[in-house]
């Protein structure tokens, strides 16, 4: 182990590896001194884990770690959706969370999250001290630790259940009357912390569904638990072969993503979501405000932005810069191409539940299919078709890779490059509105390749200069 490094989300390893225990104590005393720093220890911190193979562990270890800071930590009791931690922070006022998680990734990884008492992503400034801190402390016994029973004599640690106060809080941003009409849905958690909150709602209302994956389960089927495509082939085929199913419905491991399928089983891309419920929330819901999209989303939501006459920020990819947008109140909807979101009023962090909740309520009051609002939505502002790639780099491309990218070419794909932006990667706007955005790896020789026309013509014309401009 050479150095901690939190990437877009926390810091993460593999497990025995680089995420042991002892590391892992490093990184929560660096978080303990930093918010001993910042004056914030009395706030208290709440402590959680998803379902990935010795979360509690872990969690409690971080709790012990805490408490011989003098830091009290909140200890939910079983495994706990990403939005719903944010969610309790904001509840409790407290000082932050400490998440063991690794989101989307396979299930020998695990990682740690700090969201900070805005109850957001951490942002730059905040990991880079903590980074710091840890890095400083690596190797050495730098960390005290109570007991679990000592840390409870001393008010140090209480266990805690937030489920029923975030889903008391979902039925006032979700119209379930409406979704009570809806008919027979397929939820999908992926062996996830979804469980017990997808199904809730249905179970209250004694409505209609079908739910698969619903146990614990370290190794997630056998697939990452990311509800995309490939990774989704069970409940695919569920939606597909039952008529009765109107909505497929799935989460990510720690509840923070979304997938929807439609009522044929088809797989809608999370940029068509994000731009339709901005379409529904400002149409239907009568919201105001603007909208968020990384510098890898699709212009679709540009389009519809446009036709509503709200302003769009774009941000890099991360979204803890989204999350600070809405924690100023400035958009309706906030979105990333990976499949989160969260919107106005809510929790400045991603929430797969929520996007799950709305997708359902829209279907239900608008009485059309996914595909038959998407078709609608084309047909005012025009038809966006998004895709992304993995270029992989041999060593001297690697070496390349950087000069190639400051030195973009005038033309691409035979149109002339009207803007380059670099927020985040290298992004290529094009004359005719296509697009394409080079992000390179922080971990491997991959370059993501990212694209959009009007056309799936078009799209592999600019795919393929991309590729070649990388790879040629």
């Amino acid at each position: 182990m050479t150095r901690i490094a939190f990437g877009t989300s926390g810091w993460r390893g593999i497990l025995c590896e680089d995420f042991t225990f002892a590391n892992v104590k490093v990184v929560i005393q660096a978080i303990a001194d930093y918010l001993t720093a910042a004056g914030e220890q009395h706030k208290g911190v709440i402590v959680a884990c998803d379902t990935r193979f010795m979360g509690q562990r872990f969690a409690e270890e971080a709790a012990r770690v805490l408490a011989a800071a003098g830091i009290k930590a909140f200890l939910c009791e079983r495994d706990t959706p990403t939005p719903v931690i944010s969610f309790e922070i904001l509840r409790r006022r407290a000082a932050g969370a400490i998440n063991f998680t690794a989101s989307h990734n396979p299930p020998e990884y695990n990682g740690v999250k700090f969201s900070p008492s805005w109850g957001g992503p951490a942002l730059p400034e905040t990991t880079r001290d903590i980074e710091s801190r840890a890095n400083e402390m690596l190797g050495e016994s730098c960390y005290r630790e109570l007991s679990l029973e000592d840390a409870r004599k001393h008010g140090l640690l209480e266990v805690i259940d937030p489920r029923s106060a975030y889903l008391q809080a979902l039925e006032r941003m979700v119209d379930f009357d409406a979704i009570a009409r809806l008919g027979r849905v397929a939820l999908n958690p992926l062996y996830g912390t979804a469980r017990g909150y997808l199904d809730e709602p249905f179970r209250q209302r004694n409505l209609p569904f079908v739910m698969i994956n619903d146990r614990l389960d370290p190794y997630f089927g056998g697939h990452p638990p990311e509800p995309s495509e490939s990774h989704i082939p069970d409940f695919i085929a569920l939606v597909k072969n039952d008529p009765e199913i109107r909505l497929g419905l799935a989460t990510d491991g720690d509840a923070d993503r979304f997938g929807i399928l439609d009522s044929d089983g088809s797989y809608i891309e999370p940029n068509y979501i994000i731009a339709l419920l901005l379409d529904y929330l400002i149409r239907v819901r009568k919201l105001d405000g603007g909208v968020a999209r990384s510098v890898a989303t699709s212009h679709l939501i540009d389009a519809v932005a446009g036709k509503h006459g709200v302003p769009v920020y774009e941000t890099p990819v991360g979204f803890k810069y989204i999350g600070e947008l809405i924690s100023q109140d400035k958009i309706v909807i906030g979105g990333e191409e990976s499949a989160g979101l969260t919107i106005k009023g809510h929790v400045p962090e991603k929430d797969g539940i929520l996007a799950c909740f709305l997708v359902a309520e829209m279907v239900a009051r608008e009485g059309k299919t996914v595909r038959e609002l998407l078709e609608r939505l084309y047909a005012e502002v025009g038809r966006f078709v998004t895709r992304r790639d993995n270029l992989k780099l041999s060593p001297e491309l690697e070496l390349a890779y950087a000069g190639k990218v400051d030195a973009v070419p005038a033309e691409v794909a035979g149109t002339k490059v009207t803007k380059v932006i670099r927020i985040d990667g290298t992004k290529l706007l094009l004359e005719d509105g296509s697009w394409m955005l080079f992000r390179k790896s922080g971990t491997e020789p991959v370059v993501r390749l990212y694209g959009e026309a009007a056309s799936e013509a078009r799209l592999a014309e600019v795919m393929e200069a991309g590729r070649k401009f990388i790879l040629g």
